[in-house]
């Protein structure tokens, strides 16, 4: 029948058929690992076993173990299996003379969910339109992938994340991409990981360029992350060891992760700010598969060759304000302990309220919180690149979602959908049942620079340097302007983004 015409590739591990599907081929649910459980629980990646004859590649992988996160689909839509491990390529033809620029797509989510089968990262529109090999992968997440455990290496989710990238090294050409050109992209979560990523020696050379959409500020030191995952385990009564965790059922360990991230403001004596964000994981700067911080890493030049985009959205925290009903009016106290909670220098609350003299309580508190976790780590990101010798590109999206009559803003995630030109699942929350012509431009205007940088190294505008600090500005009609967030760059242009410690008492 019409699986004849269907096209067939040979990995390293065996034999695959996709699809031909939207005008591309596609190849889902490969695995780039053994499944990670059993004695393998806990464990750094495995490679994969080999497989004799064909293995059918229509149907993606299932999720890694995660906590509910808004609609949870049915158990039964689920994929059944515990090959969490496994990648996904968009390619206009497997052929392995054709060599087209690769992008390689690592999901956010607050480190603690995000899965590849998400209809909002469909990769055939990029790829057709961006004549771009796409590839996207799952990853371990929460406490399987970021918690801090007796026994087990630290950050196992970016082990995981380095594995599928050795997996596209290795077999990407047979799917016509070229190994030589394979830029990583991703967004929060996703960004945090190629921040850390660019530090990892043991990613070095695995990808040639870099994109990272909104990175979060947010890396464990080894206390914090201990202190974190002694009271995730407390949780169920346990230890956070081997030992202890992996006699708990792999889909039902998240609770633990959702219990905590309910009340972690309980901790914000310990903590600090991050008991105000709403996530307990983060990558973990053990000083071996993470040596140090990610600014450290590039301004000493750990990726003074890998070309970079570093950009943020707008208005980023105002997700998380409308998802948290706080949008509105803010009390002066709040706006005060807030302030003082994340800014930066000695006395933050009085240098933002001098910097933004006319802004009211709710906006001096949605200022701070979006340059605290997204927008100076992404800024402070691109500068340290550049510092190590490396070549930086700075955006900032500032297109609103269309949805609720524009009330969110550019909020954090409104990329996404603009990256892929998908418009379903939480891409829809934003921009409502059909794109607006504006989004539509907007989209055609990133994946076209997106893919002249995959394929080139150049997105199309000029490149970030101190003196002029020239910036894409994302919108319906896309423009080069001095970087526009200026009050709070120079607010935060003596900060250090560094490690976040464990406090404790005095």
């Amino acid at each position: 029948m019409h699986e004849s015409a269907d096209p067939q590739v040979t990995t390293a591990a065996g034999k695959v058929r996709g699809l031909r599907e939207s005008g591309v081929c596609v190849f889902r649910g490969m695995p780039f690992a053994q499944a990670p459980v059993g004695p393998l629980r806990f464990a750094a990646p495995r490679p994969p076993q080999p497989w004799s004859g064909v293995r059918e590649a229509f149907a993606f992988g299932p999720p890694p173990p995660q906590e509910p996160w808004g609609p949870a689909p049915a158990s039964a839509d689920l994929p059944a299996g515990d090959d969490w491990l496994t990648v996904n390529v968009w390619t206009a033809t497997p052929d392995p003379t054709v060599r087209r620029p690769v992008l390689v797509w690592i999901y956010g989510g607050a480190y603690k969910v995000g899965s590849a089968d998400d209809p909002g990262y469909d990769g055939a529109r990029l790829a057709r339109d961006g004549d771009l090999v796409v590839v996207t992968f799952n990853h371990r997440v929460g406490i399987e992938g970021f918690a801090l455990i007796d026994d087990a290496p630290p950050n196992r989710g970016l082990l995981d994340q380095v594995a599928a990238l050795e997996w596209v090294r290795d077999n990407i050409a047979a799917f016509g991409g070229d190994p030589e050109r394979v830029t990583v992209c991703g967004e929060s979560a996703g960004a945090g990981s190629i921040a850390a990523l660019l530090a990892m020696p043991r990613a070095a050379g695995l990808f040639r360029r870099a994109i990272t959409q909104s990175v979060p500020g947010t890396y464990f030191s080894p206390e914090l992350a201990t202190d974190i995952a002694t009271v995730l385990a407390a949780e169920l009564g346990l230890r956070p060891t081997v030992a202890d965790l992996s006699g708990i059922n792999p889909r039902t360990l998240p609770d633990a992760g959702a219990a905590l991230s309910a009340k972690m403001t309980q901790y914000v004596d310990r903590w600090g700010p991050v008991a105000f964000t709403p996530t307990p994981f983060s990558p973990v700067v053990d000083g071996e598969v993470l040596p140090v911080a990610p600014w450290a890493a590039l301004a000493a030049g750990s990726a003074r060759d890998v070309e970079l985009i570093a950009g943020h959205n707008r208005d980023e925290f105002r997700l998380f304000l409308a998802m948290a009903g706080l949008l509105g009016p803010i009390p002066e106290e709040q706006a005060t302990a807030t302030l003082r909670l994340f800014g930066p220098g000695p006395d933050p609350e009085t240098a933002y309220r001098a910097a933004y003299p006319d802004a009211p309580a709710e906006r001096l508190f949605e200022l701070v919180q979006s340059d605290w976790l997204f927008r100076m780590p992404s800024l402070h990101l691109a500068q340290a690149h550049i510092q190590g010798g490396g070549r930086a590109y700075v955006y900032e999206l500032t297109l609103p979602a269309p949805s609720n009559g524009g009330v969110l803003g550019a909020c954090h995630g409104m990329d996404v959908p603009l990256t892929f030109g998908v418009y379903t699942g939480f891409g829809a929350t934003l921009i409502g049942p059909e794109p607006t012509p504006e989004v539509e431009a907007a989209s055609a205007a990133l994946r076209a620079a997106w893919s002249r940088f995959a394929a080139t190294g150049d997105p199309g505008w000029p490149a970030y340097d101190p003196e002029q600090r020239l910036t894409w500005l994302l919108d319906a009609q896309p423009g080069t302007a001095p970087y526009p967030e200026e009050q709070s760059r120079r607010l935060w242009q003596d900060h250090t983004f560094a490690t976040l410690p464990l406090h404790t008492a005095g």
